[in-house]
């Protein structure tokens, strides 16, 4: 407790810092997190997040496994892009090793990072209003997260582990057909995401929750290296598909706008993540008419029985659903990665957290938290 001195109707009287506890618990679908606040009466003076409720030590894991079985590590600690999240880890082997990944493969990984970027922003379009009280858009949210869904599971066989990916491509081809019924999801959900806009943005009680509320600074982006939506909602026009493109994003230039908005305010992160959800839908049916035009081929490259990455590192980046994802990986030779280090997306955009809260009240708090748009499991690794 801190005492501090406060003059009211000129007279002055002590009072008392109150510490408040929010967590550790588990806020609607993020994880377990713990925020350490010191508050003013009903104003924030301080916010401490406090992590490590949800440690794997995965990066530790990663140095016992081979680089198949890694693969399976990695897609689990943002359970919301875990397409993207296994993606990373291959890309970066297939680096070390110098491997050149069948033209299928890396047109339908671009269509089914692009799907699950989808899913990862309809679970924080649906989650966030929820948090403000607004229980409607969730339903919405998961009606169209199941249409995708059911594509997703269809290909690889899982709903949210998608273990889909494989050093040197994919873990199969397409099933047949498939390709047209994910034509049409994309096409059912870019119809209805409309409902989701009309639902949230227009309604005045949101806009009066989140405007000016929770403003992030560009300087602030740079300063803890904040990445993502959350940073285009503050006018940090970064993207790696468009400024460092990998996979197929060099060819999907016209499909490929990056949305951006200077206010920096939680209202802006939810517009900006509603645009984002849009444009990934839009390179869904660019990748899509690609596919249908390529000529059936292989979708992986054949491996010896027992896969060595020549001595040395490298480290390789995407731009993840949160934000930026870095893989690091370093190789003695041997059949286990020598160090495998993530830099995860949520753990940058959460750090920022006590610059933006403190000044606010208690109820803003909220609406702050949900807007980082994060996933503990992503923070913790």
């Amino acid at each position: 407790m801190t005492e501090v001195t406060t003059t009211v109707g000129g007279a002055g009287f002590a009072t008392t810092d109150m510490v408040l506890n929010i967590g550790p618990q588990h806020p609607a679908t993020h994880g377990v997190l713990r925020l350490r606040l010191t508050l003013d009466g009903e104003r924030v003076v301080a916010c401490e997040p406090i992590i490590g409720y949800m440690h794997r030590g995965v990066e530790k894991l990663f140095e016992v496994r081979d680089y198949r079985q890694i693969i399976v590590l990695a897609n689990r600690h943002d359970w919301l892009s875990a397409f993207s999240s296994e993606l990373g880890v291959a890309l970066a082997v297939e680096d070390m090793l110098g491997m050149e990944v069948p033209e299928r493969a890396t047109w339908i990984r671009t269509l089914l990072a692009e799907l699950n970027r989808v899913l990862n922003h309809l679970m924080f379009l649906g989650s966030y209003p929820l948090e403000l009280g607004a229980i409607t858009p969730i339903f919405y949210a998961f009606r169209e997260r199941e249409t995708l869904q059911e594509v997703m599971e269809e290909v690889s066989g899982g709903r949210m582990h998608y273990m889909f990916n494989r050093v040197g491509g994919l873990k199969e081809d397409l099933p047949a057909g498939w390709l047209g019924r994910a034509d049409a999801a994309v096409a059912t959900v870019r119809s209805r995401l409309r409902q989701i806009e009309d639902l949230v943005l227009g309604n005045e009680i949101f806009a009066a929750r989140t405007k000016g509320v929770g403003v992030l600074s560009p300087e602030l982006v740079h300063a803890y290296g904040v990445s993502g939506p959350i940073a285009r909602a503050s006018g940090v026009d970064i993207d790696l598909r468009r400024d460092e493109p990998y996979l197929a994003y060099a060819e999907l230039g016209a499909s490929l706008t990056v949305p951006v908005r200077q206010e920096g305010d939680c209202y802006a992160r939810f517009a900006v993540l509603l645009e984002q959800a849009k444009t990934s839908l839009r390179l869904a049916d660019a990748c899509i008419a690609r596919l249908a035009d390529l000529e059936p081929g292989p979708v992986n490259v054949r491996l010896p029985k027992i896969l060595k990455a020549p001595e040395g590192s490298t480290y390789v980046w995407t731009e993840n659903p949160l934000g930026l994802n870095g893989y690091y990986l370093v190789s003695r030779g041997e059949k286990t990665p020598w160090r495998m280090k993530l830099r995860t997306a949520s753990f940058n955009n959460v750090a920022v957290l006590p610059e933006i809260v403190a000044g606010c009240v208690v109820a803003d708090l909220v609406a702050v938290l949900g807007s980082m748009f994060f996933v503990v499991g992503d923070i913790d690794k």
